[in-house]
């Protein structure tokens, strides 16, 4: 069950009490122990039964006890409960909110790829953590299609559009598709959809085809098909993924561990794909979501947490996250907002 539920399970006075091991834990990651939290408290309680409570806390896997202090830290499991229901959440500053929409504002004309490269860039100056953003591989305004055959059974997809980016796409061909048809397709797309965004070609085309099936022959329909589909997104794996600001998660490490944590998440951000595939995950969340150290694959060696939030076009179709990576000591209460905000904000930007 999640945090909320677990959180129905504790009484007031343990609430509180993990409450304030966290709030400690996420201002200065060192131990709290029962003496500095009787003084701390807004409740008047003993050393003694604060540490009959925290024995209990620890019995339900909330808290932990360093070998090194009598102090205690909370779990990813007590982390995992104060963001879910004790956290509180307000919004960002309107400095900060001032802030964010002057960049992005400013960056206003630039293409699609340069606006979400940069909008990660200024989240992970404005967290001091990794900023990420992954979306769709875009195209803008298509200005050249050609179609390239490879082997049998497979195609490459050249579109150049009009400010002069180049992207290669691998399609599947189907078999016995002549060469002629490839040229044929090319000149067709060349002829019809010069101009148009890729979105709005294969809305066109899908219509053209319909209406002039006489047109093409069969075989060339579907390397059409075949090739929107792969410009489109249809594709699970044809995501790009951005990640700005790695060097913010060297700061304060102190311990050959935390070196240790920082190598393996530089490796799984070389790998990619794991964290692909989680935050494609997250495309389908309505609002921010938030993964703690392990509770994904990706972090279950480098202690990390992330948060990110989807952005949609002018559909409301999602068409990428953006979000932040830092350890799980984040101040989660700045940046949920921050994330929350600066995503809706590159959505309206980008339609």
């Amino acid at each position: 069950m999640d945090g909320r539920n677990q959180l129905q399970t504790l009484n007031e006075r343990s609430r509180t009490i993990l409450r304030r091991i966290v709030e400690s834990y996420l201002a200065t990651g060192e131990p709290v122990g029962s003496r500095n939290l009787s003084r701390a408290l807004p409740i008047a309680l003993s050393p003694a039964s604060i540490r009959n409570v925290m024995s209990d806390l620890e019995h339900l896997g909330l808290i932990i006890s360093p070998h090194t202090s009598a102090g205690r830290l909370p779990t990813e499991l007590g982390l995992r409960m104060f963001v879910d229901g004790l956290l509180e959440v307000g919004d960002i500053t309107t400095e900060e909110r001032s802030r964010i929409e002057a960049q992005i504002a400013y960056r206003r004309g630039k293409s699609v790829d340069q606006l979400l490269s940069e909008a990660g860039e200024m989240i992970s100056g404005l967290s001091h953590c990794a900023g990420v953003v992954l979306a769709d591989k875009q195209v803008s305004r298509l200005k050249h299609i050609e179609f390239v055959p490879l082997e049998p059974g497979r195609g490459l997809v050249v579109l150049v559009d009009e400010e002069q980016n180049v992207e290669n796409r691998i399609i599947a061909l189907p078999s016995g598709l002549p060469p002629s048809a490839l040229q044929e397709a090319s000149n067709y797309l060349n002829t019809h959809i010069r101009g148009m965004t890729i979105g709005e070609a294969r809305s066109a085309l899908e219509g053209t085809l319909a209406a002039h099936k006489a047109e093409l022959d069969e075989l060339t329909k579907k390397v059409i098909s075949a090739g929107l589909a792969e410009w489109s997104g249809a594709s699970d794996g044809d995501k790009r993924l951005i990640v700005r600001g790695q060097s913010n998660l060297l700061k304060d490490v102190t311990a050959v561990s935390d070196l240790e944590r920082i190598r393996q998440l530089f490796d799984d951000f070389e790998a990619k794909s794991e964290i692909v595939r989680l935050l494609g995950a997250s495309e389908t969340a309505d609002g921010v979501r938030i993964f703690i150290g392990s509770e994904n694959k990706l972090f279950s060696l480098s202690g990390s947490s992330l948060i990110v939030a989807p952005f949609r076009d002018e559909h409301r179709r999602v068409v990428g996250v953006l979000g932040v990576i830092g350890p799980t000591r984040l101040n989660y209460a700045r940046i949920i907002p921050m994330v929350d905000f600066t995503a809706k904000l590159v959505g309206r930007l980008i339609t």
